[in-house]
């Protein structure tokens, strides 16, 4: 009975802190000028407290893997509501393969030259560099 009440206890606290920043995220939207989605901000917020060890990752490992599982399963009310709108999709098919290509690929870009920028040339042990004569 006494593990029972344990784990049931570990549910319910890694449950109250996800949506603790979950709704904190979707206040703090409602106060600052520019859109951003609360949930946005409320995975922010328990990033920062997870970065930081405020929270430890034990309290909220149990929900986590319990909704990361069942991820797919929380898509289909998403892939129906999108189905509602598949003579819009499909009227405007070329321009949003295009764009989806084109976006894809600038952002491949501008994370490859910002990654080389940042990180530059590694030198490695034991390999002789290119010496300018």
């Amino acid at each position: 009975m006494h593990s029972i009440l344990k784990i049931f206890w570990q549910y319910l606290r890694s449950f109250v802190l996800i949506y603790a920043c979950l709704y904190t995220g979707i206040f703090v939207a409602t106060l600052l000028p520019i859109a951003i989605p609360g949930s946005i901000i409320g995975m922010l917020i328990m990033f920062t407290l997870l970065a930081l060890q405020i929270l430890p990752p034990q309290w909220v490992k149990p929900s986590s893997h319990l909704l990361m599982r069942y991820m797919a399963l929380l898509f289909v009310p998403i892939g129906v509501g999108v189905m509602q709108y598949f003579d819009v999709l499909k009227a405007q098919f070329g321009p949003i393969v295009i764009s989806c290509l084109v976006s894809t690929l600038a952002v491949m870009l501008v994370v490859g030259w910002s990654s080389q920028w940042i990180h530059g040339k590694k030198i490695v042990a034991g390999e002789e560099e290119d010496v300018k004569k």
